[in-house]
């Protein structure tokens, strides 16, 4: 299960909204070990496009130097769908190397009535996609 602030959610789907059309991406670190979404890195998409995204391999660096310096992991990698559902792809998954990663998803697409917005997380490991509930809090 994902346990995140309702700020971190908020500054994920802000990131997703401004970003659209192109797909939006970054990740929320945390402190290593505690699996604690703390600290917003919205990323650039070098892709800069409404079906892909990629991180900027110089940012990609930077950040992990930072995370790094400041004992800290990625607790959750997000991106943005614009016009599919919130779930991981086929290139999405072949992608995802942070086993101990929450994978989340945003769609700016309708795709099921329920909402402009759709905010999903997965587990991806070894190629498997589980879905796991999300759970926004207004602080830990």
């Amino acid at each position: 299960m994902l346990t995140i602030t309702q700020s971190l959610h908020d500054q994920i789907v802000a990131h997703a909204r401004a970003d659209h059309p192109d797909e939006a991406c970054g990740v929320v670190a945390g402190p290593a070990g505690t699996g604690r979404p703390e600290r917003f890195v919205p990323m650039l998409n070098a892709a800069r496009s409404p079906t892909f995204y990629e991180f900027d391999s110089q940012d990609l660096l930077k950040l992990y130097r930072e995370l790094d310096d400041r004992d800290e992991e990625p607790v959750i990698i997000y991106h943005s769908h614009t016009a599919t559902e919130a779930y991981p792809s086929r290139t999405d998954i072949s992608y995802a190397n942070e086993p101990g990663a929450h994978y989340v998803l945003v769609s700016t697409a309708d795709t099921d009535e329920a909402g402009p917005f759709q905010f999903r997380s997965f587990r991806i490991v070894e190629g498997e996609v589980a879905e796991e509930e999300v759970t926004v809090v207004a602080a830990y």
